[in-house]
């Protein structure tokens, strides 16, 4: 039976780019760590799977580039899209753009952008300032990709400078995924972003949230879709995946938890201490609430909560969130390829989807 709820739905896999993938959380494997191998075995599994994206996460110091890796992929791809993470604050703003275009040219459209609001490393730049900087990145962006030359001194992006030959002819800027917490992320996501995408949490606050940012966009005349980035331990009974849930930070101490936390740039970003308040608020067993689980959070920043449960309860909740007008998901567990095979068999056939398509 299928799960019920409203429309259609991108169902997106997450390759692990960033040096994120165990069996156990804190237990290296060096088979796991990301490579082009490992990395590419995903991103064809969830192909196979039938999964709709792919998010190809950044980071500055961890495991392999992105951008690099997706021009890779597009020659071992034919139909699954390429979410690719850019750090906007690392890159020159049309160099970026060229790189957007040439990937979305050899990805024949299948490209999405995931916008990082990041710092340089060493850089320190307050939350507004920074978040300044990704709004401007993001108009020009959109400038450029249409074929619009650029000309103005901005705050942070102040350029004359053509579009880039290779801008994606016909379409546009592929969509841009963008997420954050802070009053700033959130205007910016109101004004720039196709897809505002949100890290777990309980089912009102994310419907709560899903209502401020449409009144947000509209007053900029604008309408937004919504994302909702997750983990996923499936089993064939509920039973089995809570065991699951508990192998996978069964060899995880504090400690170690905490080094993993504070490796990522954006260890302290309002998101993240967001997920710690979820982590904290609890119960002993780390479920907030039915079949969402904080425990994964212990050994990882970021999204820290999974949906936890046997195929039909997944599907359940995933569609209790797409009830609140949540229309892509981006899924992943540990490892990923044997969870993208679990979710691929198990829950992808209980739920209409198919690729969300945003015409900006």
């Amino acid at each position: 039976m299928t799960a019920s709820a409203p429309g259609r739905c991108e169902v997106s896999w997450f390759a692990a780019l960033c040096d994120d993938d165990y069996e156990q959380l804190g237990v290296v494997d060096s088979d796991l760590r990301s490579s082009w191998s490992h990395c590419r075995a995903i991103v064809e599994q969830a192909e196979r799977s039938g999964f709709d994206n792919v998010l190809l996460p950044s980071g500055y110091a961890l495991g392999i580039d992105a951008v690099a890796f997706a021009g890779g992929m597009a020659a071992c791809t034919s139909t699954i899209r390429l979410l690719v993470a850019v750090r906007c604050g690392e890159m020159w703003t049309p160099q970026l753009a060229r790189q957007i275009a040439t990937l979305d040219h050899m990805l024949g459209g299948r490209l999405t952008v995931n916008i990082i609001s990041s710092e340089m490393p060493g850089e320190v730049l307050d939350g507004p300032a920074r978040y300044r900087r990704t709004g401007e990145v993001m108009a020009a962006l959109r400038d450029l990709l249409a074929g619009r030359a650029l000309s103005g001194e901005g705050e942070f992006v102040s350029v004359d400078v053509s579009s880039p030959r290779i801008a994606t002819a016909g379409r546009g800027c592929p969509p841009l995924y963008f997420g954050g917490l802070s009053d700033e992320a959130r205007d910016v996501a109101a004004r720039h972003a196709d897809v505002y995408l949100m890290w777990p949490d309980t089912i009102d606050v994310i419907g709560g949230l899903v209502s401020e940012m449409n009144e947000r966009a509209a007053a900029y005349g604008r309408t937004l879709r919504f994302g909702y980035r997750a983990h996923v331990v499936v089993r064939e009974t509920d039973k089995e995946a809570r065991a699951a849930a508990d192998h996978i930070v069964a060899a995880l101490d504090d400690e170690t938890g905490a080094a993993i936390r504070a490796r990522s740039l954006d260890s302290q970003s309002t998101g993240v201490r967001r997920q710690a308040e979820l982590r904290e608020s609890a119960s002993t067993d780390g479920f907030v609430e039915d079949h969402l689980w904080t425990g994964i959070g212990r050994g990882r920043s970021g999204c820290g909560a999974a949906i936890v449960g046997d195929p039909h309860q997944v599907a359940a909740k995933i569609a209790q969130y797409r009830a609140l007008g949540i229309e892509a998901f981006i899924l992943s567990g540990y490892p990923h390829l044997d969870e993208c095979r679990r979710v691929g068999e198990m829950v992808l056939p209980l739920i209409d989807h198919g690729r969300l398509e945003i015409h900006p």
